[in-house]
């Protein structure tokens, strides 16, 4: 679950972690009052959407009077702000973040996630703030200091004053550091964080830092302890389709390509979607249908699967461990009762009653329902279908 820049700093605040003083606003005639509140004579008007590169998108605007501050929050409340994140489609701004300018001597960045392959946390800085961070991975990886943190052990202060010391702070700089760093790994623990991010983090004139921007997302399985975070979630924010098939215990994610994917297991759901790259298609998405798909959650999968207007082609993979390739089939049939299938369905079932299910679909006799050899003839025949071959 991800939250907004303003939600991730109330959380921030909780922890003594320093923040610009802030407001966020709905209405655009909120915006100079706001900046009265806020104080000071510069301000950063700042689009909220789940997506980082809003600046780049002119979802992020600097203000010197509150005229400016007014014209910028009327300019950016209900644009459709695209960014490297949100696709081409873009994503409507409703609430925008007014911020107090703030005096930066030098930018940083900090980030925490879990590391799965070596099931750490790891602390990231760099000196590059303000920039992608990808991008400073990809063509500077050097500049980024990572620190794998001992769960049992935690956050140590000589593992944070060494990093301090790489970055070249001195000492009233890595006092600071220190505590800034302590609290964000606090923080990351106590709410079950996946990923706690700032950039920039910035180092003002008179040696303190600063977030000035946050990014926070959560462990879904670990809301339940967390009720103050569940309230914070925006719906508006969230694709519908993945919220509708959540209700149906449907693990589904949506992506851009062209080839519909429903599979049972993440990792031949993965797989799935490497096949389809390899066979040069594109995946339209994941779909997990689970071990205990039934006719009923089948036929849901393929209804939502079927409101993404760019798939052309769906290519159903089963190995039929827990979950029996019969009712896929019967689930397939239903799909097609309920739901109007216009595009090629290619089919590949495999394991416990794998045969049964072969026979449901062939005598059922539909003309754009297509059996698979194999798992390779599968991914082959979905994506000459999507390319209308």
């Amino acid at each position: 679950m991800k939250i907004h820049e303003y939600q991730a700093k109330e959380l921030f605040a909780m922890y003594k972690i320093p923040i610009p003083k802030g407001k966020m606003i709905q209405n655009p005639e909120e915006a100079a009052e706001a900046a009265k509140d806020i104080g000071g004579g510069i301000w950063a008007v700042k689009a909220q959407i789940h997506a980082g590169g809003r600046g780049k998108g002119g979802g992020v605007k600097l203000a010197r009077t509150l005229t400016e501050v007014t014209d910028h929050a009327k300019n950016i409340l209900g644009m459709n702000l695209i960014t490297a994140q949100t696709g081409p489609e873009g994503q409507l701004v409703r609430k925008v973040y007014i911020e107090g300018g703030v005096d930066i001597a030098k930018e940083f960045y900090m980030g925490i996630v879990l590391d799965r392959a070596a099931e750490k946390p790891v602390l990231m800085v760099s000196s590059e703030g303000g920039m992608e961070i990808e991008k400073v991975a990809d063509e500077t990886p050097e500049k980024i200091l990572k620190l794998s943190i001992d769960p049992l052990f935690g956050l140590q202060p000589f593992q944070i004053m060494e990093l301090g010391f790489k970055l070249g702070l001195h000492k009233n700089q890595l006092n600071e550091f220190y505590f800034f760093a302590k609290r964000l790994y606090e923080m990351y623990i106590d709410l079950d964080a996946s990923i706690v991010e700032i950039n920039p983090l910035v180092l003002t004139n008179d040696d303190k830092f600063l977030a000035l921007d946050a990014k926070l997302a959560f462990d879904d399985n670990a809301l339940y302890r967390h009720e103050n975070i569940v309230e914070m979630r925006d719906f508006a924010e969230e694709e519908p389709s993945e919220m509708e098939a959540g209700k149906y215990g449907l693990s589904y994610v949506k992506l851009d390509g062209n080839v519909g994917c429903m599979v049972n297991g993440a990792g031949l759901a993965m797989s799935t979607m490497d096949i389809i790259k390899h066979e040069g298609g594109n995946p339209a998405n994941f779909l997990d249908v689970g071990g205990g798909a039934n006719p009923a959650t089948v036929a849901k999968g393929f209804e939502i699967i079927l409101k993404d207007p760019n798939v052309k082609a769906i290519f159903v993979n089963i190995f039929g461990g827990i979950v029996r390739c019969d009712r896929i089939a019967n689930g397939i049939l239903e799909a097609t009762k309920v739901t109007k299938v216009t595009v090629p369905i290619i089919v590949r079932l495999d394991g416990t009653n794998s045969e049964e299910a072969a026979r449901i679909l062939k005598e059922a006799n539909i003309e754009n329902i297509i059996t698979a050899k194999d798992l390779s003839d599968g991914a082959k025949s979905a994506v000459k279908a999507a390319m209308g071959k």
